[in-house]
């Protein structure tokens, strides 16, 4: 069980974590969101969520942001090496249902894990 587990040593939440990710890291975009991702400093892949008020409510805001943790804790195992990923949503992410989300995200790791290694 802790082996899917989403611990605090899991997200990145310094900020100065996730100045230093957009300013050394690539980006991978399409239509709902933007990812930067860079190698990182520890032995374990980190996940940070940005989320704007442009995109929406604190409901709507809250479930993209449930959606992105809860795919990234069941399939971080997929990715290979250790990498410190922000994940920023874009207003399209509101209409998504998480079936969408989840696929569009699969194809994001995927791209992470084949070309960067």
């Amino acid at each position: 069980m802790r082996f899917f587990s989403f611990t605090r040593a899991d997200r990145i939440l310094k900020h100065s974590d996730f100045l230093r990710i957009s300013r050394y890291g690539r980006k991978l975009t399409n239509r709902y969101f933007v990812v930067i991702f860079c190698p990182g400093q520890f032995k374990r892949t980190r996940l940070g969520v940005t989320v704007s008020k442009k995109v929406g409510h604190a409901v709507e805001r809250n479930r993209i942001k449930r959606i992105f943790r809860e795919y990234f804790r069941l399939n971080r195992h997929k990715i290979t090496g250790f990498w410190d990923i922000n994940i920023i949503a874009r207003k399209e992410t509101v209409g998504l249902n998480s079936g969408q989300a989840l696929l569009s995200f699969k194809k994001v790791f995927d791209k992470i894990s084949v070309d960067y290694d």
